[in-house]
């Protein structure tokens, strides 16, 4: 098994997406790329931890592949517009690839669109978001975010 973490706009709907693709195993919604310890989800919202958003994937490379899931990620959200997805506005908003290795640092430099303004970091502590978040559509039949 293999890890991707993903920040595309509102987490909700990037882990739909994931979710329903062969090949990944698991996906758990969080924040990543701040710097408290702990956040929750109303000290995210207010912009001030620097958290993004994001989406942790554990995957079978066997049957999808990261180049695979970078394709998805691109298509999905709009990664030229700089702290926002449509309505959602800030920085927890953002667009960002958290690398787990250096292979995948290559293939997300690789295959960035050359207008995106996608931050591409190394992976960093991922705090798992509150329970009522994980799988959140599947849990309240909402279909967008």
């Amino acid at each position: 098994m293999d890890k991707a973490t993903f920040a595309a706009g509102c987490f909700w709907g990037v882990e739909h997406k994931f979710r329903k693709l062969n090949g990944v195993i698991s996906t758990q919604v969080g924040y990543t790329g701040g710097h408290t310890e702990n956040p929750t989800y109303e000290e995210v919202c207010s912009g001030s931890t620097g958290y993004a958003e994001a989406v942790k994937i554990t995957f079978d490379p066997g049957k999808i592949s990261y180049k695979q899931l970078l394709d998805i990620f691109w298509s999905i959200h709009d990664p030229t517009t700089l702290n926002r997805q449509g309505f959602d506005v800030g920085s927890q908003y953002r667009s960002a690839i958290f690398y787990h290795n250096n292979e995948q640092k290559k293939l997300a430099l690789e295959t960035k669109p050359q207008n995106a303004v996608t931050e591409i970091v190394p992976a960093r502590k991922f705090w798992r978001a509150e329970e009522y978040h994980q799988q959140y559509y599947e849990k309240t039949g909402r279909t967008g975010c």
